[in-house]
């Protein structure tokens, strides 16, 4: 088990790494020594997060190590993960709306049916994780998803557009490349400048979506409904149309 007490530079690399924007930070994974205690280890166990949970109030869980844990179906409700590491940890059916998942480390994580409803995800690293059917309604997701599972989740309403007023720390912005989005809800979702390059949207709900600028090449749409969604700006080149339904904004706009 970890000490609760970090080494200063184990910490401080850590914190270097959560300022970054996703695309730098997956880049910089290269020096992160992922299999350190700090990326696979938990420094405290599910019963003692019952107990913070039984002392009432939300939970905060702020830059714990809590990798590999089963957390599944808990209460986290407004629960402050800020600059957590969660790799490989399971939230499934857990209720985490409104929680803060800022600059965490879920590589892996299990998500599946969980309720993260009006959840903060900001420069948080979910590659491969699984929100298999999970709530994601109303949240803000400038996070890096690539290759995770978001098959028949809700996203209606989801911010994954780029956060214009850091483009000096490069752009900050939802991350979706190569995820599995079959059958989910994104309809009213912004992912205005978002990059959802080769993901799979087939039958996916795109009503309303704004798509401006979207980085789609090679997505598929096959059976997704569109009605409404705004591809203004957007790179379509190599993507797959056929049998996108419903009456799309500004499909001629887009580069194809």
């Amino acid at each position: 088990m970890l000490q609760c007490r970090l080494p200063i530079v184990a910490a401080s690399i850590v914190a270097a790494f959560a300022m970054t924007s996703p695309a730098a930070a997956q880049t910089m994974m290269r020096g992160l020594d992922m299999s350190s205690p700090r990326m696979t280890e938990a420094e405290i166990g599910r019963g003692d997060i019952e107990a913070m949970i039984g002392r009432g109030g939300p939970v905060d869980l702020s830059r714990k190590a809590l990798n590999g844990l089963d957390l599944s179906g808990l209460n986290l409700a407004g629960a402050d993960l800020t600059a957590a590491t969660l790799n490989g940890t399971s939230f499934a059916g857990a209720n985490l709306s409104g929680a803060k998942l800022d600059q965490v480390w879920g590589l892996k994580a299990d998500f599946s049916n969980a309720n993260l409803s009006g959840a903060n995800l900001f420069q948080a690293q979910m590659m491969d994780a699984d929100f298999t059917g999970a709530n994601l309604s109303k949240s803000r997701l400038v996070a890096d998803l690539s290759r995770a599972r978001l098959i028949d989740a809700n996203l209606s309403g989801a911010d994954l557009s780029a956060d214009m007023r850091n483009q000096s720390m490069g752009m900050m912005r939802g991350v979706l490349n190569s995820a599995d989005l079959t059958g989910a809800n994104l309809a009213n979702a912004n992912l205005a400048r978002a990059a959802a390059e080769f993901a799979d949207f087939s039958g996916a709900n795109l009503t309303g979506v704004d798509l401006q600028k979207a980085e789609l090449a090679g997505a598929r749409f096959a059976g997704a409904n569109a009605d409404g969604a705004d591809f203004a700006g957007a790179d379509l080149r190599s993507a797959e149309l056929g049998g996108l339904g419903g009456t799309p904004k500004n499909l001629e706009a887009a580069r194809r």
